[in-house]
């Protein structure tokens, strides 16, 4: 039985965790954009823009949520042209289009619902994280400093730490090994199709965060959960009414 959550449907009491102290997971894996900020229509805005004047390309909405969201931009680039692009034209590509984004998100980022509320949860139950995002340092150190989370994750997998992105199991395989676990152990929090893949690839839970996608999508993409943010997440591991399938 997969246990899915919509904004307007609420749990009922026969999906239950034993308690919420048996929360089951020993390590959380936290993706960032569009998981942990709502930063998703900047990124598409700043893909969509550069892509046309730089590549030629029109990107729709199918091709950000398949093909975009959640990757690194030179295996981006080469799902979406067929090709991989020389070392030159992809640091081109990357430097205009994240600033872009930047541009555009600047002053206007903020969490996503119940993050913090979530992220004091998880340590007050001695549950370690790990940050895994596709994004570089710059745009880690840029959202940071707007929604001020930084100082929750000492331990960080990003864009630039490993040979293959997501949807690749790398992220998330030295995500957990980061906190020395077993990816069995750890839950992940995707809001993308490529992370979801990412993170059952390499054997994690998925918990998808329906904050810009359809929560239909995230699960046909294989998660386990999902739920339109965190607040609605940790209320329900609070009451014991999550039951995985």
């Amino acid at each position: 039985m997969l246990v899915i959550l919509t904004p307007t449907q609420k749990w009922t009491t026969k999906n239950l965790y034993p308690k919420p102290m048996n929360f089951p997971y020993k390590g959380v894996l936290f993706d960032m954009d569009g998981t942990l900020v709502h930063n998703a229509l900047y990124h598409r805005q700043a893909w969509q823009e550069v892509a046309l004047e730089l590549l030629k390309l029109v990107v729709t909405n199918e091709d950000y949520a398949l093909k975009v969201d959640g990757g690194r931009n030179p295996e981006i680039m080469a799902r979406l042209t067929g090709q991989v692009p020389a070392p030159e034209a992809a640091l081109e590509f990357h430097n205009a289009k994240e600033g872009r984004y930047r541009d555009l998100a600047r002053g206007l980022l903020s969490e996503l619902a119940g993050a913090t509320a979530y992220l004091n949860w998880l340590e007050e139950h001695n549950i370690p994280c790990t940050l895994v995002t596709s994004s570089d340092p710059v745009n880690v150190e840029f959202v940071f400093e707007q929604i001020g989370l930084g100082q929750r994750f000492v331990h960080r997998v990003m864009g630039t730490d490993v040979q293959n992105g997501k949807p690749h199991p790398e992220p998330y395989l030295r995500g957990a090994a980061l906190l020395g676990l077993e990816p069995e152990e750890c839950l992940v929090h995707e809001d993308a199709v490529n992370g979801i893949k990412s993170g059952l690839d390499a054997g994690c839970t998925v918990c998808a965060i329906a904050s810009h996608s359809s929560v239909e999508s995230l699960l046909a993409a294989g998660a386990q959960f999902a739920v339109p943010d965190f607040m609605v997440w940790l209320e329900q591991i609070q009451q014991g009414e999550l039951q995985k399938s």
